[in-house]
């Protein structure tokens, strides 16, 4: 059984390789040796599993059964090791992340601080912007993004979700009669993140149908936190994160606009690009993130 395995996972990589020669370099072996552990394999099994020609291989119907099989096993076995290597080495490096400027009042910051206390040897570089930042050409490993992603090359892992609330300055609402629906809000001073400009606010209400709402805004800025602010002064309606108001909502400045109609939540997400190592300190550090 042993043999077989041993002949199953050359008989992958070469599949993978494109040759035997290519499979021989890559696994240090010699090809005739890789040419023999898959011809043996294939007289075990009783059936041909690749088609063999001077210029390349191709695989029979029961080759390609066989190699699904075989990359799971080869899977299995490489993240069994890694597992195993990962409690027996401490991680160490430097990873370069960057996220959104709002982000620094959130939870997330507990949670990376809490990886960098656990990894004394972990070293991180952290750019807080509302700008949002290449990963290839800005040098960076790991983009925390908010919103709502779009297609892209990059690896995306969702981490959390949070609330969005409207907000309104109490000093703001004072003056104004208390709205009942969505289409009260047409006539108010809006404020708006100008990165989600594009993205219309569509408010639900249990027993009520889904109301979408694009009003034209007074004030655009490309900060959370100074949309925040012109909200907190009194200059109109913002959709902030709720993490944002909810001290001052507390303490009678802020309150909840319409507060029985809800909007889509924000996502947040890991990226980082597709060639990180599978099990490097990149993907260690979204899993804490996400744990």
């Amino acid at each position: 059984m042993i043999d077989q395995l041993r002949q199953m996972a050359i008989f992958a990589r070469t599949i993978d390789h494109g040759s035997f020669r290519a499979a021989a370099k890559a696994m240090r072996l010699s090809p005739s040796v890789v040419s023999h552990q898959v011809s043996e394999l294939e007289r075990r099994l009783g059936t041909a599993l690749i088609y063999r020609s001077t210029r390349s291989l191709s695989l029979t119907r029961d080759g390609e059964r066989l190699l699904s099989s075989a990359r799971l096993m080869i899977e299995a076995a490489e993240n069994g090791l890694q597992s195993v290597s990962d409690q027996a080495r401490e991680p160490s490096g430097e990873l370069r992340l960057t996220m959104p400027a709002v982000l620094a009042r959130s939870r997330l910051v507990e949670q990376i601080a809490g990886f960098t206390v656990a990894n004394r040897k972990v070293q991180l570089t952290i750019d807080f912007s509302d700008t949002r930042k290449s990963l290839i050409s800005d040098g960076f490993d790991l983009a925390i993004r908010m919103g709502w992603l779009k297609d892209s090359a990059l690896i995306a892992r969702k981490l959390s979700s949070v609330k969005r609330r409207l907000v309104a300055a109490k000093s703001y609402l004072k003056a104004r009669p208390r709205p009942a629906s969505p289409a009260d809000l047409n006539d108010w001073d809006w404020l708006e993140l100008s990165p989600v400009r594009a993205k219309q606010p569509k408010f639900q209400k249990t027993g009520h149908k889904t109301m979408a709402l694009k009003p034209a805004s007074r004030i655009s800025v490309n900060d959370a936190h100074a949309l925040y602010q012109f909200a907190r002064a009194g200059a109109g309606l913002a959709f902030i994160p709720d993490f944002l108001a909810e001290d001052d909502v507390a303490a009678g400045v802020m309150d909840y606009v319409l507060p029985d109609w809800q909007v889509e939540d924000i996502g947040i997400y890991a990226v980082w690009p597709q060639n990180a190592p599978k099990h490097g300190l990149t993907k260690y550090l979204v899993d804490h993130l996400a744990d």
